[in-house]
């Protein structure tokens, strides 16, 4: 296994830094009970202040669902362990348990579903839209492409194999729109877009801002659907979170462009304003820019980081259905940050640099850790042969920028 090889190189075990009682998301005693403040939703209450051990010989921690552990267990450092013993089984819990719930979640341009387990965990579905095989059409721009489940799915892996654990976990899953979806929501306005099309299959829409129309309706065959099921954070209210608006964000207009497709000098002025002015936050805006070039996604207009840590944290990677739409065209511009400010980790340039030999070659190991999804195979070919052409022009824009 190449990708056991990876995760056991000295360059995946650089310790991080001793997590202190004021480093966790969540300051939980372990032998607190908990219960959950109302049915449907997601919000947990301490029941009781020093719960003595079960009669089981076990502490309350050890009865906590799998998405209450995966919360409490985020830090200032990482959204999740490495060797994180958890996540085959969270994993595990997205691709099979029984969904009570499915529901429209508001805003966004394209249609999304929150769905509920018994446990009270949630996901995010995001149902397929387009083949493995389907390329963006060229003539599309950035901000009118589809978001696709299997571009999640491929992110979450990726982020993981580049070890910066900055994406919720994500499972593919093959839903029942009737029995999973239709038969089951609350949602009234949901419930109006579905309908059974002239060959038969159940389908529905939603409601958004883009492609939410019968034209454009999500069909099942005759009533299964593909999608990603993504492992949602801790509830805003519990754990707030700050949204930054990326410096590099393209300008989402046809015909105008952003000050730093004019400016070669751009990165001067942002080195100047908080919070990029000091400590790693551009660096960690690097690593964000180096995975969206590798996925081929434009879409970066904001990132989120915890509100309790301040600006001394990592980056939430979310919303990344725009990758892999293309493996035919390489978007250079999508390297600005890392090509402008001529600045990158040392550590993440050496994984790059590892991720480029035959023994950790990019590909191969991506390819064997998305086998074990359940949508499997996740990518078509051509796009995990393109992740080894990018990450060969990454490497290249740091030497220019070496020998400069």
């Amino acid at each position: 296994s190449k990708l056991a090889a990876l995760f056991k190189h000295p360059l995946y075990n650089i310790p991080v830094p001793e997590v202190t009682e004021k480093d966790k998301l969540f300051i939980i005693n372990p032998m607190e009970k908990f219960s959950l403040r109302s049915s449907g939703s997601d919000e947990w209450i301490s029941s009781s202040k020093a719960e003595t051990l079960l009669p089981t010989g076990k502490t309350a921690y050890d009865t906590y669902p799998t998405w209450l552990k995966f919360h409490i267990s985020i830090n200032r450092y990482e959204l999740y362990p490495r060797r994180d013993p958890l996540l085959p089984t969270l994993l595990r819990d997205l691709a099979t348990q029984r969904i009570i719930s499915s529901v429209q979640k508001s805003g966004g341009t394209q249609l999304k579903l929150i769905m509920t387990f018994p446990n009270y965990g949630q996901a995010l579905f995001k149902p397929m839209k387009q083949t493995r095989d389907q390329e963006t059409p060229i003539d599309f721009f950035y901000f009118s492409d589809f978001e696709r489940h299997n571009a999640e799915i491929a992110a979450f892996h990726l982020d993981r194999v580049l070890d910066f654990r900055r994406i919720p976990p994500v499972s593919g899953r093959l839903v029942n729109i009737t029995k999973e979806i239709w038969d089951i929501t609350t949602d009234k306005k949901l419930a109006k877009t579905f309908f059974i099309s002239p060959a038969g299959n159940v389908c529905f829409y939603g409601e958004c801002s883009y492609y939410c129309s019968t034209e454009h309706a999500l069909c099942g065959k005759p009533d299964r659907l593909e999608g990603s099921m993504a492992a949602l954070l801790p509830d805003k209210t519990l754990a707030k979170r700050h949204s930054w608006r990326s410096p590099w964000r393209r300008s989402y207009h046809k015909s105008k462009k952003a000050e730093w497709e004019l400016n070669p000098n751009y990165c001067a002025q942002v080195r100047e304003i908080p919070p990029y002015d000091r400590g790693h936050r551009l660096l960690d805006l690097i690593d964000m820019t180096i995975l969206d070039f590798l996925m081929g996604n434009m879409d970066r207009h904001h990132y989120e980081t915890f509100e309790k840590f301040g600006n001394d944290t990592f980056l939430l990677h979310l919303d990344n259905g725009r990758g892999f739409g293309t493996h035919s065209r390489d978007e250079l511009s999508i390297l600005a940050p890392l090509q402008q400010c001529c600045s990158i980790k040392k550590s993440t340039y050496l994984r790059l640099q590892l991720l480029a030999t035959q023994p950790y070659r990019l590909s191969d190991v991506l390819r064997e850790a998305l086998a074990a999804d359940p949508l499997a195979p996740v990518l078509a070919e051509p796009h995990l042969q393109a992740l080894d052409r990018r990450l060969g022009k990454v490497l290249v824009a740091v030497g220019h920028c070496l020998a400069r």
